[in-house]
């Protein structure tokens, strides 16, 4: 896999709240991969420098300077459909009303790449609408069962019959 891009919003105002989990993954990357397991990793670790609805164009010129085809990409981002604490990963999906993964499904002419999707909606907002939500500060305790998440989602994204090692998913 060449790239993997987290989506989110620039600047401070935004930089802990739910919807830039995307960005916050990237970080986690970076921070903690292990020295010897950044060789399989062998991919472009990339934030968006725009807004999350206009996400589309980065990574588009992202691929674009790297080389990267659609399917050799993964785009961490929030899933307010998924519950805190859990994550999917998919591929040839559509956006489920995520804008920033719209935008992204527009500027490619594709689905078809991968898509690591973060769950951010909290126990105690199960009826809130996404809107009310993903631009809150993320709570002390949420953002410890994220950084739970970021592990357990990297490593089923690093061994061996993983996504980073072969290229395709597999849960095996």
């Amino acid at each position: 896999m060449k790239l993997i891009i987290g989506l989110g919003n620039p600047g401070p105002q935004y930089a802990s709240t739910y919807h830039n989990v995307g960005f916050l993954f990237v970080d986690y990357l970076a921070k903690n991969l292990p020295n010897s397991k950044s060789e399989i990793l062998n991919s472009k670790l990339l934030k968006s420098n725009v807004f999350m609805n206009e996400s589309g164009s980065y990574v588009k010129k992202a691929m674009k300077r790297c080389g990267a085809k659609p399917h050799e990409i993964l785009v961490a981002h929030d899933d307010s459909d998924i519950a805190l604490g859990n994550y999917k990963l998919s591929f040839d999906r559509s956006s489920a009303g995520h804008k920033g993964v719209q935008s992204v499904i527009d500027a490619l002419g594709t689905e078809k790449f991968w898509r690591l999707r973060i769950g951010i909606r909290p126990a105690s907002r199960r009826n809130a609408k996404a809107l009310d939500f993903v631009l809150k500060k993320i709570s002390p305790a949420d953002r410890e069962i994220l950084a739970s998440t970021f592990e357990r989602a990297t490593e089923a994204l690093m061994n061996e019959k993983g996504w980073i090692a072969t290229g395709r998913w597999s849960s095996q």
